[in-house]
């Protein structure tokens, strides 16, 4: 039997008299294929460290303590941590740490690896209310990553992977497919959890790239113009830009220059853009003193 199996699931949150918290965005995994087919999806054997995030009672952790090295789950409930001593007592190779993932030391966290040079792989099932920022958190470290598997809601899954002239398809897209290349896996239905969420779930498979997909001057302006690009996502490009650097003659003279260095039309909308695309309207930005 596993933790996944409705029945056993039940029963440990009986016996330790749990009770899930909103506010945690709590819902476990009761189906066993589809937390084999997480596992399978990841590619994780015993060459591979896995981070999890949000383990619950310990479902996906028993599977993944099976395939990896070793497991590191982050769990913020300390209501959860005595239950999670007790489903996954079988297993040396899992260590749970009470702290809430955004807030942890991961630099030193992941030297606690016995074997700390494997690969390290994210492999969760992340709370939905803070999904995007988890994952931007954990993309942006100085932790090099080598892969997420991750469930979220379906709608965030599709925004993440999103092509460009796809209603989808924003500046989390690209804040995010910079770095890695991101497919949906597959599709995970809302019955298969305790409780029900409300919207159905996905997983998205994220491999990080050799070397960032663009190359830019700098980073953090190439995001904060996407943004821009995306605040009124029916409005032109030069409306969106206007409304970010201002509407001066003289700022909207070196918006005309920027756009055509950039070989880009004021009355592009920004989802008709590529993140190549992006990245050249960035930098000629740049040399227009933006």
């Amino acid at each position: 039997m596993r933790i996944a199996d409705y029945s056993v699931t039940r029963a440990i949150l009986e016996r330790h008299g749990f009770t899930f918290k909103k506010s945690f965005g709590q819902n476990f995994l009761t189906d066993t294929n589809i937390l084999q087919k997480i596992v399978d999806t990841a590619e994780v054997d015993k060459n591979v460290n896995v981070i999890e995030i949000g383990p619950g009672i310990g479902a996906l952790t028993e599977f993944l303590a099976e395939k990896a090295a070793e497991v590191m789950a982050f769990e913020i409930d300390d209501r959860l941590i005595p239950i999670l001593a007790d489903t996954l007592r079988d297993f040396d190779n899992v260590q749970v740490v009470n702290q809430d993932i955004l807030k942890a030391d991961l630099q030193t966290q992941i030297k606690q690896f016995k074997n700390p040079d494997l690969p390290i792989k994210v492999v969760a099932n992340l709370p939905y209310y803070i999904t995007t920022p988890i994952l931007m958190h954990l993309i942006e470290s100085k932790i090099p990553f080598a892969e997420f598997v991750v469930m979220m809601q379906k709608e965030v899954a599709d925004r993440i992977a999103a092509e460009p002239n796809t209603k989808a398809y924003g500046s989390l897209s690209i804040a995010v497919q910079y770095y890695m290349a991101a497919e949906v896996a597959f599709i995970v239905p809302r019955t298969v959890f305790v409780p029900a969420p409300n919207v159905d779930s996905a997983i998205l498979k994220m491999v990080r790239r050799d070397q960032p997909l663009v190359e830019v001057q700098n980073e953090d302006f190439l995001f904060d113009v996407a943004k821009a690009s995306f605040v009124h996502r029916r409005k032109t490009l030069w409306n969106n830009l206007t409304n970010r650097f201002g509407k001066s003659e003289n700022v909207k003279e070196k918006l005309r220059q920027a756009l055509e260095m950039a070989g880009l039309r004021p009355s592009v909308r920004g989802e008709a853009l590529s993140i190549a695309d992006f990245g050249r309207l960035a930098d000629a930005l740049k040399e227009q003193g933006f």
